[in-house]
C-alpha cells in the first residue's frame, strides 16, 4: 500500500478542520468554497485538486469517519456487550468537535451524516440479533434493527450534545446493557 504524501494529509486535515469550524458558525448550504479555502489558508484551486465541490468534501469527511468506526468492528465486537462499545465512545469523545457539529446542525450535510451513521449501525447490529435464545423470534429483523440503531444513535447524539456528562466507559456499559436486552 502506497503511503500518502504528508502534504496531502496536511491539506486534507486543514480542509476537514475548516469545514467543521465553519459548520459550527453557519449552515452548510451557506458555506462557500471560498470560505473553506480562506479558513484552511489554501487556494480554491487546491480544494478542487482533491474534491469536486463542497459536497464531495463533506461526503469524503463523513466516509472517513464511518470507515474509522468500521475498522474498530473487528476487535470491539469480540468483547462482551458491555465492553464492546468502550472504543466507540472513546472515539466519539476524541472526535467530539466533528460529532457535535454533525449532530447539532440541521442542514442537509448533517442529516446525510445521521442517515449514514444509522445505516452503519444497523448493518453492524444485523450480525448480533439473538435468535438462539428465542427472545427475538417474534420480532421482524427490520423493526428490531431500526429500533436498536435509532436508540443507539439517539443516545450518542444526546451524550455529545449534552457535552458528554458521563465518561465513555460508563456510556459504553449502559448502552451495551440496553442493547444486549434488545438484540
Amino acid at each position: 500500500m502506497a503511503k500518502t504524501d504528508r502534504r496531502i494529509l496536511k491539506t486534507q486535515e486543514a480542509l476537514k478542520n475548516a469545514v467543521i469550524e465553519l459548520m459550527g458558525e453557519k449552515e452548510f448550504d451557506a458555506i462557500t468554497i471560498q470560505d473553506i479555502a480562506d479558513r484552511a489558508d489554501l487556494n480554491r484551486s487546491t480544494i478542487y485538486l482533491h474534491y469536486q465541490d463542497k459536497y464531495d468534501l463533506l461526503d469524503k469527511l463523513i466516509e472517513a469517519q464511518i470507515t474509522e468506526l468500521g475498522e474498530m468492528d473487528t476487535w470491539a465486537c469480540n468483547e462482551e456487550w458491555t465492553d464492546a462499545f468502550i472504543p466507540y465512545f472513546e472515539y466519539f469523545e476524541k472526535n467530539y468537535l466533528f460529532f457535535s457539529t454533525m449532530l447539532s446542525s440541521k442542514s442537509a450535510g448533517p442529516s446525510f451524516f445521521r442517515t449514514r451513521l444509522l445505516a452503519y449501525c444497523i448493518e453492524g447490529f444485523r450480525r448480533e440479533i439473538d435468535r438462539e435464545s428465542g427472545k427475538n423470534n417474534h420480532l421482524y429483523d427490520d423493526v428490531l434493527l431500526q429500533f436498536a440503531g435509532t436508540a443507539y444513535i439517539g443516545v450518542i447524539e444526546w451524550w455529545i450534545l449534552n457535552r458528554m456528562p458521563h465518561p465513555p466507559e460508563i456510556m459504553a456499559k449502559q448502552i451495551g446493557a440496553l442493547l444486549e436486552r434488545s438484540l
